[in-house]
């Protein structure tokens, strides 16, 4: 076996002792000490040749004499000070960032990864942290967006801020990112007409089961989804307890943990929103995003051709529907039977309608199904969707 790394001088020096003996037989040491002859009889030349200085057999460095492709000091300044304007960017985006600006003579994105780690500008601990979550993607933009909050943190003069992101899951173009006060559904609701005002509404949007927009897997719908539905919007909820399902938007938060929350402390909301507002920008128009081809999110992203409706539409059926008006309590009257759908719906018209299981009804709320009654067991079953 090759030299062992705990003594591997003691035996350098044990091998070319036993080989430097009169009569010995340096190609049977070689094999006794588990090394090649070429490797036993460079020892021992190096050791002969210093005079029997144990410094000879030491590692020497690898490193050759010339490096003519070496990348210019010059450039790697270049790359430094950009690693120095964002100092969450690796190589690639690096690399687009400078060939957007006209740079000439920039070495691909390994090589400038490699530049980052010799000026020790790259944390590896960190690096074996970012795994890449299994990716989806709608085919345009507006088919869905995804909305969460990236929890909340302390603001220096005694408040918190929640930061509330709603993302376009086809071009990641980040169409609201606002600093919060709380959690509640008119906060959200308030935030969110502003966004449908600016960029239209979407398809169908994406969020976890925790409030304003659910309370657990039994409640799946509050005030706020609601109000989404009424829009016309197919509202979705993760699995529970599994985050990747919101993938890029659990990636867009640690985006803007690293990129901006971990480098400055705020005093205000104010002051959060003003730099959230700053780094939106820089996200959707000068950051290059990997899934993207190193595009920018602005790039891929228009505006929906769906409007907001101000005031809400009405709430109409099919006539053959079988329409229930929720009470205070969030219960409908059907069959003789009280069955509760839920306070998010009261005192608005559900539908009621027959499907190909005899006995069994599905419930809508404007375009979304929102329960299954079954009547194959008795008392009848309510199940929430």
């Amino acid at each position: 076996m090759p030299w062992r790394d705990a003594s591997t001088m003691s035996l350098r020096l044990e091998f070319v002792h036993l080989a430097c003996q009169e009569g010995s037989n340096v190609a049977a040491l070689c094999d006794r000490f588990g090394i090649s002859r070429k490797t036993g009889y460079k020892w021992l030349r190096r050791f002969r040749e210093s005079g029997g200085d144990p410094e000879s057999l030491m590692d020497r460095s690898r490193r050759p004499h010339r490096s003519p492709k070496r990348t210019p000091q010059c450039v790697e300044q270049v790359v430094l000070r950009a690693r120095g304007q964002q100092p969450a960017w690796g190589g690639r985006k690096i690399r687009t960032l400078l060939l957007r600006a006209g740079h000439r003579g920039i070495p691909p994105a390994s090589t400038i990864t490699a530049i980052l780690r010799r000026h020790q500008q790259i944390d590896p601990a960190q690096t074996q942290k970012h795994r890449p979550f299994q990716r989806f993607e709608m085919d345009a933009p507006n088919q869905l967006w995804q909305m969460d909050f990236k929890g909340y943190f302390p603001l220096t003069e005694g408040q918190y801020c929640h930061s509330l992101t709603v993302l376009d899951d086809h071009s990641r173009f980040l169409l609201g990112l606002r600093a919060c006060g709380d959690q509640t559904c008119g906060t959200v609701q308030a935030e969110l007409t502003a966004i449908f005002r600016c960029y239209g509404l979407p398809q169908r949007m994406l969020m976890d089961n925790g409030p304003p927009w659910g309370n657990d897997a039994d409640t799946r719908h509050t005030k706020l989804t609601a109000w989404l539905i009424r829009l016309g919007i197919v509202i979705s909820h993760g699995r529970p307890y599994h985050p990747q399902t919101q993938g890029k938007d659990e990636r867009l938060h640690r985006t803007l943990n690293d990129e901006l929350l971990s480098r400055q402390a705020f005093a205000r909301l104010d002051d959060c929103q003003k730099a959230f507002d700053q780094w939106r920008q820089v996200y959707n128009s000068q950051r290059p995003h990997e899934a993207l081809d190193m595009d920018c999110p602005a790039y891929r992203y228009r505006p929906s051709s769906s409007v907001f409706a101000d005031p809400l539409p009405p709430v109409l059926y099919n006539e053959h529907d079988m329409v229930r008006k929720a009470d205070a309590g969030g219960r409908i009257h059907f069959r003789n039977h009280a069955l509760r759908i839920g306070k998010a719906f009261r005192r608005q018209p559900v539908a009621i309608r027959p499907t190909h299981v005899e006995e069994v009804f599905d419930v809508f709320f404007c375009n979304q199904k929102i329960a299954v009654i079954s009547f194959l067991d008795t008392p009848p079953q309510l199940q929430k969707v």
